[in-house]
């Protein structure tokens, strides 16, 4: 009897601690920021000191993953010139598509793009677009060719909620692509 009475009073212990370490503390639950769907990117380049366009894409219906790219062009541009780049990110998996662009501008302290040339020397990127903390977005900037060559332009969109601090480091990426790049 005496061996019930203590089992009755461990379980009644353990029912009371086990309610009171699951008690609702009141927070609200934060849903995760992930990363968007862009199925394709557009880099516009516009020669200064002209009215000429040149628009370079990379298309992938379902993403990232899965089918390849049924779009991914070389960019082609004039050495010892200076652009004006602009990008456009778009996810057309759904019907309209969605500009992601917009979301981008709006939500542009969790965002950077960033640009990088292999071999360095074939261009040189600037920012011109800043964010409400005075770092660099990406959406607008300049790029400036120098001699001719062939190479790669990497662009990324670096995805960073709570940890962008004007460098590529933190976070995730939206986009990752290596496009061909000509200067000739």
């Amino acid at each position: 009897m005496k061996m019930n009475r203590k089992l009755s009073w461990m379980l009644l212990l353990a029912a009371t601690v086990s309610f009171t370490q699951c008690k609702d503390a009141g927070d609200d639950v934060q849903i995760d920021d992930e990363n968007e769907l862009i199925t394709s990117v557009t880099l516009k380049f516009t020669e200064d000191g002209t009215t000429n366009v040149q628009s370079f894409s990379y298309k992938d219906a379902d993403g990232d993953g899965g089918n390849a790219p049924t779009q991914f062009d070389t960019i082609a541009l004039k050495p010892h010139k200076t652009y004006t780049v602009a990008i456009e990110l778009l996810d057309e998996s759904k019907t309209p598509a969605d500009n992601i662009t917009e979301e981008v501008a709006e939500e542009s302290d969790e965002h950077l793009f960033v640009y990088t040339p292999s071999p360095s020397t074939l261009l040189t990127y600037t920012y011109g677009d800043k964010d409400e903390n005075n770092f660099p977005i990406g959406l607008t900037g300049k790029a400036v060719t120098t001699a001719a060559g062939l190479g790669k332009l990497k662009v990324q969109l670096r995805h960073q909620p709570d940890t962008k601090n004007g460098t590529p480091g933190p976070g995730s990426d939206d986009v990752n692509l290596d496009f061909n790049l000509k200067v000739q």
